[in-house]
């Protein structure tokens, strides 16, 4: 079901500007910290931890990470919970279980501003209104759900009574509609090149960005709470490195999108992958100092908590000031 991956890659590289010197240092003659991290296989999820990875960014930080990717981001958690992982890095999930008291959220990767997307294969399926007692293929409580919940009820449909959501692994959603058993699949990519490439009549109805910035939706990292607890120093790092990795991936995506289309997505032909790229919304170091200081970045986290807690009948929500904790982002990346 998971697949473990170790890389440790060396560099150079000089210190980015804006990190803490203390924390941007490098730590030669300190022993690798291993950290267990599980991933979702999507550009918005993985990417800073690839580029950081073959930059050297992590290693700089003394941290050799192992690794553990998964399917879908309650898998992620529930690994977390049961001890398996250290911290992990999700989509529209981070939302959720810590929001149970299950984590602590303290990154963020992106908004997923077009990630998810839904096809559609039906000719008279023309806009979201025809979708009404279809069946539509998803994978509830993720990304895709959050997007797709929001998507009907701008057509004033009722999840819940006009539309039959069907509910698979995101493998299988996407196997389902290219078979043709059903007639509409909301995903996040990459699984969209899945369908380009298998379904000549398949049509993107809409995507994620008509619905930004009302129903932003944050992919971002976790700890477990034990962990976090007693390892602010590693967390610390963690950031330290994503924080290098964020400055190419903001100041040169060109350049980071090859790195990971050439290294971690071969599969996607990299016109394509650029594409996929852009769909997520990356703010620079210093921006996301100003979203996490306004409390906009918050906001934002507490938008998809208040999805969970309906949908999920989650009893004494914490709030979203409650389990994301902006403090070690802010003492480490200063600009």
């Amino acid at each position: 079901m998971s697949t473990s991956r170790r890389k440790v890659v060396r560099s150079a590289l000089a210190l980015p500007l804006g990190l803490s010197p203390m924390i941007g240092a490098p730590l030669r003659a300190q022993a690798r910290t291993k950290v267990k991290v599980g991933y979702l296989h999507t550009p918005a999820v993985d990417g800073h931890i690839w580029v950081g990875q073959q930059t050297g960014a992590f290693a700089k930080q003394g941290l050799e990470l192992e690794l553990i990717q998964f399917s879908t981001g309650l898998e992620l958690f529930q690994a977390m919970i049961g001890g398996s992982l250290d911290v992990l890095s999700t989509g529209a999930v981070i939302s959720n279980f810590p929001a149970r008291g299950q984590g602590k959220a303290f990154l963020m990767n992106n908004i997923e501003y077009a990630t998810a997307q839904l096809w559609v294969r039906d000719d008279s399926i023309r806009s979201l209104a025809d979708l009404k007692g279809k069946q539509i293929s998803t994978t509830l409580g993720t990304t895709a759900h959050v997007f797709l919940d929001r998507a009907l009820r701008s057509a004033n449909l009722d999840p819940a009574k006009d539309v039959q959501l069907v509910n698979q692994r995101m493998t299988e959603a996407v196997t389902s509609f290219v078979s043709g058993a059903v007639p509409a699949v909301a995903l996040w990519v990459p699984f969209d090149s899945v369908i380009r490439q298998r379904v000549g009549n398949a049509r993107k109805l809409v995507d994620a960005a008509a619905f930004y910035p009302q129903a932003a939706i944050m992919g971002g990292w976790a700890a477990r709470n034990d962990y976090y607890e007693k390892n602010q120093p590693v967390i610390a790092r963690l950031i330290a490195a994503w924080a290098e990795a964020n400055d190419l991936i903001t100041g040169k995506p060109d350049v980071a999108a090859e790195m990971l289309q050439k290294n971690n997505y071969k599969e996607v032909p990299l016109p394509e992958f650029r594409e996929q790229f852009k769909a997520s919304k990356y703010y620079s170091n210093a921006e996301w100092r100003k979203v996490y200081q306004d409390g906009t970045a918050t906001r934002w986290l507490q938008q998809v908590t208040d999805f969970f807690a309906q949908t999920g009948n989650i009893a004494n929500a914490q709030k979203a000031e409650q389990y994301f904790d902006t403090k070690p982002f802010l003492a480490t990346v200063k600009g």
